[in-house]
């Protein structure tokens, strides 16, 4: 099954997400198929905290991927910020 999920980057205690369209069968870090954005949540000032390609998630999704539990948080987050905008 194909998932939407963090992939964990960064440094020790300064943590990047990179988030990914997997294989649920790959490791987290290991190879992926594309990446759809990033989430940094150590973001501070000017940073961008969240960066996420809509369109391509929305894709990936039609086409059967399951995105993990916090990813989808943040995809209601993503779509309940642009619906108020």
């Amino acid at each position: 099954m194909v998932t939407i999920r963090f992939a964990r980057g960064g440094s020790k205690k300064r943590p990047f997400y990179s988030i990914v369209v997997s294989d649920q069968r790959r490791q987290p870090r290991g190879r992926f198929i594309e990446r759809v954005g990033f989430y940094n949540p150590m973001a501070t000032g000017q940073e961008e905290r969240l960066r996420l390609d809509s369109a391509r998630v929305d894709y990936w999704i039609s086409q059967g991927a399951q995105p993990s539990e916090r990813v989808a948080g943040i995809l209601k987050q993503v779509r309940r910020e642009a619906a108020a905008a």
